[in-house]
């Protein structure tokens, strides 16, 4: 009894797919090395960029900071005050308001928005809450606060630039106009709260909330440059 060709070859096909494995053609395993190349470089890079981040300041970390810092900034920011002996205690709530003006000419004095609030709002119950939530408004206040003393005057060349980000935070969730009438000025109040002890731990009561309010800042159309 004679056996096809297409028989043999569908033997030979069995025994290529079958226990030895598949056979990978020239062109597949040229791209399979050159993909595998790529991501373990690629990964070096990145672990190379990190540990100069996190390393002690050098000349190669001087020289290329920016594009250092571009590549940590802000998704794999290093934060090690998680891990801290004394971490931050407290709570910090910015609010603001804003007063408007009509077409007449008559003013009028907003409520308190609560800029934090809407951040917890939109991160508590989300798997996966934005960064933006997390710590855009935080560090524009961190900003703000590093480079003004409590009487609200800048200490360092940083104080304009501070101010400016501050209130450019609030003004794109606010918007250029309030129920018709155009955004004239813009206040901030914070509101410091200290996070009680346990109750195991015996320590005493936390002060009362500290509320410090900003002074009116003059809002114009530049303010509003670049905000969607």
């Amino acid at each position: 009894m004679t056996e096809t060709t297409d028989g043999l070859a569908s033997r030979g096909q069995l025994r290529a797919d079958g226990p030895g494995g598949r056979a990978w053609s020239k062109p597949a395993q040229l791209v399979l090395g050159l993909a595998a190349a790529v991501l373990a470089g690629g990964t070096g890079l990145f672990l190379a960029v990190v540990f100069l981040h996190v390393a002690p300041a050098n000349s190669l970390s001087r020289q290329y900071r920016d594009e250092i810092d571009g590549v940590v900034y802000p998704e794999f920011e290093q934060n090690w005050k998680l891990f801290a002996p004394d971490p931050l205690q407290q709570n910090i709530s910015v609010d603001a308001r804003v007063r408007t003006v009509a077409d007449g000419g008559a003013t009028r004095t907003r409520d308190w928005i609560g800029l934090t609030a809407q951040d917890i709002a939109a991160i508590r119950g989300n798997p996966a809450p934005s960064h933006v939530d997390q710590n855009l408004l935080r560090r524009a206040w961190d900003l703000y606060e590093g480079s003004h003393d409590q009487d609200g005057r800048s200490t360092d060349s940083r104080g304009r630039l501070a101010e400016q980000y501050l209130k450019r935070v609030a003004l794109q969730r606010i918007g250029r106009e309030v129920d018709g009438e155009r955004v004239l000025e813009i206040e901030f109040r914070v509101t410091s709260a200290t996070v009680p002890p346990p109750p195991w731990s015996g320590e005493a009561e936390p002060p009362a909330p500290k509320v410090r309010e900003l002074p009116w800042w003059p809002v114009g159309d530049e303010d509003y440059r670049g905000l969607g």
